[in-house]
């Protein structure tokens, strides 16, 4: 019952194309940085007879329903309440040194964007949360929105949802603040949003869209870390291990894409620049010179996974040795 919920709630995108660069072999210990309800995870055990995964997730609700999921694999999966940028603490704490292959999948899973409570989606009336962990004491969109100025408000709509009328919806988000009746539901979000942008009859997205979308990256300050995330990933990596990771919109993808670029060793400095101040380093090699997305068959079955970008590489290195070149 706990495995037809979860695949109901979340088809994992892209599952085969990632577990295949994953190179997954018997007896390896594999890391799942975004467990959610554990598609990834499952076709790694699945594939062998002896492979271990240290299952990590944010989402309490998720490694809930992934653990009820998986729970007959016993001991060859661990679950682990942690955010992707914990996962060195994770190997720590699991006296685990090195690792064949990690996965990230960066993607809002279906649980969180069909849960009304959650805040996630403007299809429902709630709260506006957007806490990825909903146990954390992180602000909620809807304080990030009843503190944060008109200026800074703007900065995020445009920057992280890549949204034209930022400045117009975060003026009507103050007025509506100093009126005294602050935005804290999803209804009352969208209801702005549609007052201040003007819809092309082309376009196919809800006009709330990409202030949803950049409301949630904030909240869960989803980018500031992710660099990082890839530079540890690698890090605990055997030599030949694999690092692949699937992200979901064009902000991700290039963080991932310049991160991938400066550890394959491409100098990014001005040509004439004597000596190279950027930190490159090759460390890996890219195996997929342009990203892998999903195909027409997949699309058509899960809309949600339209969006999703495919990148991986190899380890061949380590930034110490490098650095000492």
């Amino acid at each position: 019952m706990a495995e037809e919920k979860a695949e109901n709630l979340h088809r994992s995108v892209l599952l085969d194309e990632a577990v295949e660069l994953l190179n997954v072999n018997d007896g390896g210990t594999f890391v799942d940085a975004t467990l959610g309800m554990g598609g990834h995870a499952e076709r790694i055990l699945e594939l062998t007879k002896s492979s271990s995964v240290l299952a990590m997730d944010q989402d309490a609700d998720a490694l809930g329903l992934a653990r009820e999921r998986l729970g007959h694999y016993g001991d060859r999966i661990k679950f682990f309440h942690s955010n992707f940028t914990e996962i060195k603490t994770v190997l720590s704490e699991s006296g685990v040194s090195v690792v064949d292959g990690v996965l990230g999948d960066l993607g809002v899973s279906s649980l969180q964007l069909d849960s009304p409570e959650r805040g996630f989606s403007f299809r429902f009336e709630a709260p506006l949360d957007m806490r990825m962990d909903a146990t954390s004491d992180a602000p909620t969109a809807a304080e990030l929105l009843a503190t944060l100025s008109e200026v800074e408000i703007a900065n995020i709509i445009y920057q992280y949802g890549e949204e034209r009328f930022s400045r117009r919806i975060a003026r009507r988000i103050i007025e509506r603040r100093e009126a005294g009746t602050p935005v804290e539901t999803t209804s009352q979000l969208v209801e702005l949003i549609e007052r201040s942008v003007r819809r092309n009859p082309k376009d196919k997205i809800h006009p709330a869209t990409r202030t949803f979308q950049a409301l949630r990256i904030a909240v869960n300050r989803e980018l500031e870390a992710l660099e990082q995330f890839v530079t540890d990933a690698i890090d605990i990596l055997k030599m030949n291990g694999r690092f692949a990771i699937i992200t979901f919109h064009s902000l991700e993808d290039r963080i991932v894409k310049h991160a991938f670029r400066k550890m394959s060793g491409k100098c990014s400095c001005p040509p004439r620049i004597p000596q190279c101040v950027c930190g490159a380093r090759k460390v890996v090699e890219i195996l997929t010179r342009k990203p892998i997305v999903p195909g027409e068959d997949e699309i058509a079955t899960n809309a949600r996974s339209r969006s999703a970008k495919l990148r991986a590489v190899k380890k061949i290195g380590s930034a110490q040795q490098n650095s000492t070149e």
